[in-house]
């Protein structure tokens, strides 16, 4: 019974909600959408991230939601399989060449370098293969030179050791300055097993030639196939970022509007949640990497790319999603502690909260289109879904008013997710408003 009318309730909820639709005049018709293991497709092709049905648990069901979500946008699943196919063909090509050509006594060298250096990006692919290639050279030197003084025993190991990890210290190697060391270690042990004479000195220089294939196949690799976007890198960054922050909050709405809040599903929203700071940094460093890009290529001079402020903007909406990121990840931790008691109070809470994520979901599906040729249209609607949002927040504090909930009660997640709701209309209001002076 309590089913039956719980699925009652969510019927009336969508009839009003659609009469309301039809009322506002902002939209003469909705187009018809399809359902999707993600959200929907409408009719021109394009993604709408809405669900009206909870999304399936179980193994088989998220593997095909993974799936789904790598081949529909460019979130941290295509991500994943992208960075893992281009390494795979780098890592081969490298192999091929210091195996099979060069018939090298240690061929793995080439693989592991052109997996090591294959970046997100060119520019840090490029920096941190001189970076590696500079610091493998400096280890293999550190070796040859005591080798060559003292003699392959213990006590050149320990003194070959000290040098490099000191040197491996040094601030301009960055993030490659253990490969110093490492570097000087495999050197060693070529050293020691090599023939007498020229032999060592050949095997030695041989770690070199290797390294620099492998960080050349791989640079080349990263340029060449799927090659990072440079001068839209900025509005790329914050697509996919928004991209995943809607499917996420697309998954969440259905459920709570029908009360399907066991703790497995929420622990797998928390789970992918956490798993957003991977992005929040490829999106910083794609917002760098277009700031960068004016410095080396010629067409920075033409458009608006001529003024280095002019990415200023979407920094700003990057942190602004950010916020909005750990925003969402703190709402889901109160989801998590929170233990329902079936009332009526707390069904028309999670309805109305629904309502609200939905309304977000519609704000980071704008986001995660944004371009620049049509960003004022782009900033206009944004504004008029705020305000929407902005109602569906409203009523949320409401209805919690109006059914006494215990807001100020901190066993109670109510306040917090009324505070976390708040907040995310400031963030969305904030980047109504840097849109429009970006636009203007």
């Amino acid at each position: 019974m309590a089913g039956q009318a719980r699925k009652q309730q969510h019927e009336a909820h969508q009839r009003n909600r659609r009469t309301e639709r039809r009322g506002t005049g902002t939209d003469d018709e909705e187009p018809r959408t399809h359902r999707g293991a993600t959200g929907t497709r409408t009719e021109t092709g394009a993604w709408a991230f809405h669900r009206e049905e909870p999304a399936a648990q179980g193994r088989i069901a998220r593997v095909r939601q993974w799936w789904a979500r790598a081949w529909g946008s460019a979130g941290h699943e295509r991500h994943t399989l992208l960075l893992i196919g281009k390494s795979t063909l780098a890592a081969t090509i490298a192999w091929f060449f210091s195996y099979n050509l060069l018939e090298a006594e240690s061929p793995a060298f080439a693989p592991f370098s052109a997996v090591l250096i294959m970046q997100v990006t060119v520019y840090q692919s490029l920096l941190q293969s001189l970076r590696y290639v500079g610091a493998v050279a400096t280890g293999v030197a550190v070796q040859a030179a005591l080798g060559y003084l003292a003699g392959p025993d213990l006590l050149t190991f320990a003194l070959v050791a000290v040098v490099a990890l000191t040197i491996g210290r040094w601030p301009a190697l960055g993030s490659q300055g253990s490969q110093v060391a490492t570097a000087a270690f495999f050197a060693f042990s070529t050293y020691v097993t090599a023939p007498a004479g020229l032999g060592k000195i050949t095997h030695l220089a041989q770690i070199i030639l290797l390294v620099l294939i492998g960080c050349g196949v791989g640079v080349i690799v990263n340029v060449t196939l799927v090659p990072p976007l440079r001068y839209r890198s900025a509005e790329h960054g914050i697509h996919t970022l928004a991209r995943a922050l809607c499917d996420l909050v697309s998954d969440m709405y259905p459920a709570m509007r029908q009360g399907e809040m066991e703790e497995e599903r929420i622990s797998h929203w928390r789970g992918r949640a956490e798993q957003t700071g991977e992005l929040i940094r490829q999106a910083e460093n794609r917002l760098r990497t277009a700031r960068e890009s004016l410095y080396f290529n010629p067409r920075s001079r033409l458009g608006r790319y001529r003024d280095p402020k002019g990415f200023e903007g979407y920094g700003a909406v990057l942190k602004a999603l950010e916020r909005t990121m750990y925003q969402m990840a703190s709402l889901i931790r109160s989801l998590d502690q929170w233990r329902q008691d079936g009332s009526d109070r707390d069904r028309r809470f999670l309805c109305n909260y629904a309502d609200f994520l939905e309304a977000v979901s519609r704000i980071v599906q704008v986001l995660g289109e944004l371009d620049e040729d049509t960003l004022a249209d782009q900033t206009d609607e944004l504004c008029r879904l705020a305000d929407q949002a902005q109602r569906c927040c409203r009523q949320v504090t409401d209805q919690a008013e109006q059914d006494g909930l215990p807001l100020t009660n901190p066993a109670y997640p109510y306040g917090v997710l009324v505070v976390e709701a708040t907040r995310l209309m400031d963030e969305f209001r904030y980047t109504c408003d840097v849109l429009r002076r970006q636009a203007a």
